[in-house]
């Protein structure tokens, strides 16, 4: 089976082809389909954010396309930065401002998840959804030099995200879980 993945983000489809590629599922990126576009993200809920970058490149290719929206929700904020996790600082600056703003947060309050919607549509043009989380908190400082955006600032246990190997990260994280939801959809 080939699909294809909304996204320009390298580290989203290393991740993406590395959990669905062992179900023999191909991913190819969305300017490989010749949908070299950038989606507005303005909707109001990871799954219309999802939704509003899988229909826009099935609308050009007619094939089959996931994608996806993540981000990271820490309760001493009201679940900010969430949806706007992307933009929520210029580039290079937001794991900066989150530990500002959480300096004074002792850390039982320090409660955060990473949420990932993914929205498939298939190639009748049907929508199809699939959720994951991973519980974890902010830590103090960036530890580790895996994975990318808020990685090294989110304790999973004793780890950051970005101290864990692929394989670690793959086995627990928010987008792994939504798409394990989405290959067991595919088996079905």
């Amino acid at each position: 089976m080939k699909i294809i993945l909304a996204t320009n983000n390298k580290n989203k489809l290393c991740e993406v082809r590395e959990i669905l590629s062992p179900a023999g599922i191909e991913v190819i990126t969305q300017s490989e389909a010749g949908a070299d576009i950038e989606v507005e993200e303005k909707g109001k809920t990871f799954a219309e954010n999802a939704y509003l970058k899988s229909k826009a490149v099935f609308d050009l290719t007619g094939l089959p396309v996931i994608a996806d929206d993540s981000g990271l929700e820490v309760d001493a904020l009201d679940g900010a930065p969430g949806i706007f996790s992307a933009r929520y600082a210029p580039e290079g600056q937001r794991k900066k401002r989150l530990l500002e703003e959480l300096k004074d947060v002792p850390d039982e309050k320090r409660g955060a998840n990473f949420t990932c919607c993914i929205c498939y549509i298939d190639s009748f043009g049907k929508d199809h959804y699939f959720t994951g989380k991973v519980f974890g908190k902010i830590g103090y400082e960036n530890c580790g030099t895996n994975g990318f955006g808020y990685d090294p600032i989110f304790m999973y246990g004793e780890k950051s995200f970005a101290e864990l190997s692929a394989d670690e990260k793959n086995a627990v994280s928010h987008r792994a879980e939504a798409l394990r939801q989405l290959k067991a959809f595919f088996k079905n």
